[in-house]
């Protein structure tokens, strides 16, 4: 009986999945119908930049610790946002949320450490 029901599970998920693909493509197909393809013009494929000429080429390559430290970022703001929930409830926790609390900022300040030495902080090179 539960071989049935696990069956009739993933069947329906596949056909989820299939009803979903199809309506994807379908509204595509619709849209290059009614539209059609149309050439771009020639400004389209410009950078913007506020309106003005871009100067030099815009496909550049970026140091790789500008995005090391966005990730970083991404990472010290969601502490803080799970940390606010936890600080909230301090009263009720105990305890034992003070030190799981200690033990998440302590793993957290590890990796910031490691950050450091590694040279991801400095912006001048």
């Amino acid at each position: 009986m539960d071989y049935l029901t696990e069956l009739q599970a993933g069947i329906t998920a596949i056909v989820f999945f299939l009803v979903g693909l199809a309506i994807v493509f379908v509204t595509i197909g619709i849209a290059r119908l009614l539209v059609g393809v149309r050439p771009k013009p020639p400004g389209k494929l410009d950078a913007y930049e506020s309106g003005e000429i871009p100067i030099g080429d815009v496909n550049l390559r970026f140091n790789v610790n500008y995005y090391i430290f966005a990730l970083l970022f991404l990472l010290f703001d969601v502490e803080a946002a799970l940390l606010f929930p936890w600080a909230v409830a301090y009263d009720k926790l105990g305890w034992l949320g003070f030190f799981e609390a200690a033990i998440f900022i302590g793993i957290l300040a590890m990796g910031l450490v490691y950050a450091w030495r590694r040279g991801v902080l400095k912006w001048v090179y």
